[in-house]
């Protein structure tokens, strides 16, 4: 069921309050406002924000300033606005750092949830010529495959396929990795010296939505790893996670 949201009179009397401050136009104003019904919890995911109509007539501003609010909003990933229907807020996305190669088991518990983890399989098998090229290896040369799903409390945020050299990790089969993920073991045998992420849009296998628990027709971020230790090629790692949950953030400075 969608509950309705609505902007009361401390709203309004906050938003006039804020009139005062020349530097933020009556568009920012609104956003602000929005945003921090929905930061602070009050309004949750998926509620039904006032329509157009309601915000311009409750906050007497003109319907050209709250479009742009409610435009912005959908833009910063706060709101859905679904044409004919109406404005809700999103659901939220968990982040991921884009210049860093982490532990997503740390990032979940850092965000205050709890994670787990699910082997799909882990084995050896011939390197094909794509993941040989990727490794550096001989096509047809021993490696270890494993693919997993990673959880976030219950919620499925990533599947994480990867390859790894045998000569550099050679007890990699013999890890429990719901127990650990992955990086943390092969970061305690082969500390990690590069680090190289591809990022792309693309769909998701049959496996892979099966999997995360999507449809096929669900847009997904999908990340190409590689990691590097002592010069030496780690592992090459392919982690896909439903667009609607994820998302990438990186800064940096020119300094």
């Amino acid at each position: 069921m969608v509950t309705r949201v609505a902007i009361d009179e401390s709203d309004v009397a906050s938003l006039y309050r804020a009139r005062g401050h020349e530097s933020a136009p009556a568009y920012q104003r609104v956003k602000n406002l929005i945003a921090e019904q929905i930061v602070s919890g009050r309004w949750s995911e998926g509620d039904q924000l006032p329509s157009e109509n309601q915000l311009v007539n409750t906050l007497g501003l003109s319907r050209m300033t709250v479009n742009r609010a409610l435009r912005e909003l959908s833009a910063d990933g706060l709101v859905v606005r679904l044409m004919g229907v109406g404005t809700f807020v999103a659901e939220r996305k968990v982040s991921s750092a884009l210049f860093e190669v982490r532990n997503i088991a740390d990032e979940v518990v850092h965000r205050g949830h709890r994670h787990r983890s699910e082997v799909d399989f882990l084995r050896a098998e011939p390197a094909e010529a794509l993941i040989a090229h990727q490794l550096g290896v001989l096509e047809g040369s021993p490696l270890f495959h494993s693919r997993l799903v990673h959880f976030e409390d219950d919620l499925a945020i990533q599947v994480e396929d990867r390859h790894v050299n045998p000569e550099i990790a050679p007890d990699y089969l013999d890890q429990d990795f719901t127990a650990q993920t992955p990086n943390n073991y092969l970061m305690s045998v082969a500390p990690l010296g590069r680090g190289e992420h591809v990022v792309e849009s693309v769909l998701g296998t049959a496996d892979e939505c099966r999997l995360l628990g999507i449809a096929e027709t669900e847009p997904c971020l999908l990340i190409h790893r590689r990691t590097w230790s002592e010069g030496r090629l780690v592992s090459t790692a392919r982690l896909v996670h439903p667009g609607s949950r994820y998302r990438l953030e990186g800064t940096f400075d020119t300094q």
